[in-house]
């Protein structure tokens, strides 16, 4: 009878892989966006249709890492985007400002914004936007770690995002450490820029939040976050330093050369030039 339990488990076990190679769901579902951003194209593309969670390493980063989620769901869908959040969220992070928004490449009247009193309403908001047709992205911002944010609650927005082939962010002021059905969990530092060759553009109250949470920003270039993928599901790990392009309205990776290379003088001789 030992014998015959091993047979049928190895036998259900085939059956299970042959399944599982037959549905490769995170190919058919993985997409490239346009203007995606090169974090995602190195990390294997972006997958639509799931949850994902884009942390700050601490909470005085909060700022990066939604400059982050915003420019994520800014190229992640033509549709309207819904921002749901805590009260105390805003009250203590800010509100988000339109010019901002469009900065960051997402028009204003794309965007939705939901406040709740507790917790269970933000994921609420979440999980009824996710399966509206008018809506592809949906970022709820969370502060700390949440009893309520369990594998239940987690769940249920990816199947939701799943349903509609939305994208379900959740912005969290610390990395979690609950049990997550997020597809990828991404960990968001800011990052030292370089020096400024151009004029500054204006900030207000989180009005372009990858800018906020640069100290002295009048004496700085683009901004520059470090973006550590510390947990997926359908590809490897790693960590990118990324730089915002105002041009591109896009983070590409960031140059290895901060500072331009002084170029040989040419009104002396070679030796003199080179010993100088």
């Amino acid at each position: 009878m030992a014998l015959s339990a091993a047979s049928a488990l190895a036998a259900l076990r085939r059956d299970i892989a042959s399944i599982e190679a037959a549905r490769p769901v995170s190919r058919t579902r993985r997409h490239r966006f346009d203007s995606e951003p090169t974090v995602f194209c190195a990390a294997g593309g972006f997958l639509r249709g799931a949850l994902h969670e884009i942390a700050a390493a601490r909470e005085s980063e909060i700022a990066a890492a939604t400059g982050f989620a915003l420019a994520l769901a800014a190229r992640a869908t033509s549709r309207a985007v819904l921002w749901a959040g805590e009260d105390m969220a805003c009250a203590e992070s800010g509100a988000l400002h339109g010019h901002g928004l469009d900065l960051l490449g997402l028009a204003p009247e794309r965007f939705l914004a939901v406040q709740a009193a507790q917790l269970r309403d933000v994921l609420w908001a979440m999980e009824e936007a996710l399966r509206c047709a008018a809506v592809g992205a949906v970022i709820g911002e969370i502060r700390g770690s949440r009893r309520d944010l369990d594998l239940t609650a987690t769940r249920r927005l990816s199947l939701a995002a799943a349903g509609n082939n939305g994208i379900a962010l959740l912005l969290r002021t610390t990395p979690g450490i609950e049990p997550s059905a997020a597809t990828t969990r991404w960990v968001i530092s800011a990052a030292p820029s370089a020096p400024r060759t151009s004029s500054p553009l204006p900030c207000g109250e989180r009005e372009f939040a990858v800018r906020a949470f640069m100290q002295n920003s009048h004496a700085l270039d683009s901004p520059r976050i470090e973006a550590r993928l510390v947990r997926n599901r359908f590809g490897e790990p790693g960590a990118w330093m990324l730089e915002w392009n105002d041009d591109n309205r896009n983070f590409g990776l960031a140059p290895a050369d901060r500072e331009p290379v002084v170029q040989a003088a040419f009104d002396r001789p070679r030796h003199a030039a080179a010993g100088a």
